[in-house]
């Protein structure tokens, strides 16, 4: 299976302090709607380190069930253990999801051997395709491209999302024609596209899921005249979503936006009055390109 054009990262909705099932299947509606290519739970944006175990089947299950199968549901299932990582597997492919992103692990900065042990491991106990999420700024690691080809290679791994925001590694995966390219970087989708690319599983396209979905089907056929508008247009409110850590600022949007009440899990914590107030200057600016 290959994954290509729009996936939205979904945020996780909480209510007093648990997941919000109603305003999770309401936010799924909301992106089907708007025609994405895609849905993505329990990722960084979705909040997953704050998720238990049982909390993360519960959220997959959720989408998978409401999705019915009409468009892909790829599960974030990652972590810095890699024991605990096959589990979280096994716990995407049992609720149903169609594939999963596998993070570099955090906090302990594995070597490339590393790297390449931890994935060959996640694939060989998954039958889901497997795409590698690269987010150095994150994880304090980064994938070199010559792992990321021997993963290829080996067929351990599908997909790459990058956001590390070096296209030089972009270029060179992109050349070697092994693996797809999603970005992981909003402002940088319409580069990475003109640069190989296929799409990107996107923060923005939780409040502005039409605008990203036009984007990259513009880039995927190779009407970059246009995208590049789009783009340009887009490129504020992309840069938005990262005024802060995210989610932080997405889930401020949403809430502004009336989409969800904005709840997130310590230790993130809302957004200052200076940067939500300029948030929210720029949703106003941006409006035209809002939730279609």
């Amino acid at each position: 299976m290959r994954f290509k054009g729009a996936f939205v990262a979904l945020v996780t909705p909480f209510k007093d302090g648990k997941v919000d099932r109603k305003k999770l299947t309401e936010l799924v509606d909301l992106q089907l709607a708007a025609g994405i290519d895609g849905i993505v739970p329990c990722g960084t944006t979705g909040e997953a380190p704050t998720l238990s175990d049982e909390e993360r089947r519960i959220v997959v299950k959720s989408v998978v069930a409401r999705v019915k199968g009409r468009v892909p549901v790829i599960a974030g299932a990652g972590g810095n253990d890699t024991r605990r990582t096959v589990g979280s597997l096994k716990d995407a492919r049992r609720a149903g999801a169609d594939g999963v992103l596998v993070v570099t692990p955090y906090y302990n900065r594995p070597t490339q051997e590393g790297l390449l042990l931890h994935f060959r491991a996640v694939a060989a106990a998954t039958r889901l395709p497997v795409i590698a999420y690269n987010v150095p700024s994150r994880t304090g690691v980064s994938f070199a491209a010559e792992t990321l080809e021997r993963l290829a290679a080996e067929k351990k791994i599908v997909a790459v999302k990058e956001a590390s925001g070096s296209m030089d590694l972009v270029c060179a995966l992109a050349r070697t024609r092994r693996l797809d390219v999603l970005s992981g970087d909003d402002p940088l989708t319409m580069p990475i596209m003109a640069a190989g690319g296929v799409g990107v599983i996107s923060v923005l396209a939780n409040i502005a899921p039409g605008s990203v979905a036009k984007l990259t089907r513009m880039c995927l056929v190779g009407d970059f005249v246009r995208a590049r508008e789009l783009h340009e247009q887009l490129y504020p409110l992309a840069k938005a979503m990262f005024m802060e850590t995210n989610p932080i600022p997405v889930k401020t949007a949403m809430r502004m936006l009336g989409m969800c009440n904005g709840e997130l899990r310590l230790p993130l914590c809302p957004m200052g009055r200076e940067k939500a107030d300029k948030l929210s200057t720029i949703l106003r600016a941006c409006k035209g390109l809002l939730r279609n």
